[in-house]
């Protein structure tokens, strides 16, 4: 069995860590690292089992909506090149299963329709952001839904120099559902 897995667009390293515990290969890739998805060659990659992708959400999240039309069209032109990319390299190492995620928004107008959302009090975490999932995966994750005590705190974070790091941290509870279903 291929056991390598490409995790695109990856400041955090939370959402494949699982599969790393698990001995997987994990190749991340981030901008933050140095590494620019929109300039990695398909052809440098071992066979991939699966793609993790999670473009930067500032110019797709609904949170953000308030702010779209003073920003302009330059910034959603780069985040598309980013998500772009991410599907290129879908395109060209033809993994067993692939998933972008993103928050609700509008990346739906690019993409069409998510395959799934989900929250993460759906996966034990006791918080609530929904997010949108596109690609071909199982969508059969194992639940263990709680209460979502602490609200909506991603949405209420107060600005800080780590704020967007923070709030794209995949959650834990998810991360694991997720490798469970799509080992």
């Amino acid at each position: 069995m291929i056991r390598t897995i490409l995790s695109l667009c990856d400041l955090t390293g939370e959402w494949p860590r699982p599969y790393a515990e698990a001995g997987y290969d994990v190749i991340r890739i981030d901008i933050e690292d140095g590494n620019d998805v929109r300039l990695l060659r398909a052809g440098t990659l071992p066979k991939i089992r699966g793609v993790l992708a999670a473009p930067p959400c500032t110019e797709f999240a609904g949170s953000g909506a308030r702010w779209w039309a003073k920003k302009g069209e330059v910034p959603l032109l780069e985040g598309l090149s980013v998500l772009d990319a991410c599907l290129r390299i879908v395109i060209a190492v033809r993994p067993e299963w692939w998933c972008l995620e993103n928050p609700a928004g509008r990346l739906k107008q690019f993409l069409g329709p998510w395959r799934m959302t989900f929250q993460p009090c759906d996966y034990g975490d006791p918080y609530t952001k929904r997010t949108c999932l596109w690609g071909d995966f199982n969508i059969d994750l194992p639940r263990t839904p709680v209460e979502p005590s602490e609200g909506s705190k991603i949405h209420l974070m107060p600005p800080s120099e780590d704020r967007a790091r923070l709030r794209s941290v995949t959650p834990a509870g998810f991360a694991r559902a997720f490798k469970e279903a799509n080992p």
